[in-house]
């Protein structure tokens, strides 16, 4: 149950961070209000799922999700860049997490 809820804290996180542009500078109040949920959501996850996962390995993960979902996200959504040293480094954060999730 921990890494499930480690997990959808993740995909909170994806969703706070994309969110963050949306507000645009916390100027817009229903972006900003969803923004602000979905990071209460993503760090009550987080803090439930360390009742039980190593805090070094969780944060890991945790902020790996985060990061490797929004840069993917950002490419979708907003034309950011796409080159093979981008997605070839976001593989490496996956494998990455993959290797946290196996070792522990």
């Amino acid at each position: 149950m921990a890494w499930t809820l480690l997990c959808v804290a993740g995909l909170f996180e994806i969703c706070w961070a994309i969110g963050l542009k949306y507000t645009e500078g916390f100027t817009r109040p229903w972006p900003t209000v969803g923004t602000l949920v979905a990071m209460a959501a993503s760090f009550g996850c987080l803090a439930h799922a360390l009742k039980t996962i190593p805090v070094g390995t969780g944060y890991a993960v945790w902020t790996g999700i985060g990061a490797a979902g929004t840069a993917v996200l950002g490419m979708v959504l907003f034309a950011e860049t796409a080159s093979a040293i981008k997605v070839l480094s976001l593989l490496c954060i996956v494998l990455g997490i993959i290797g946290l999730r196996s070792t522990s």
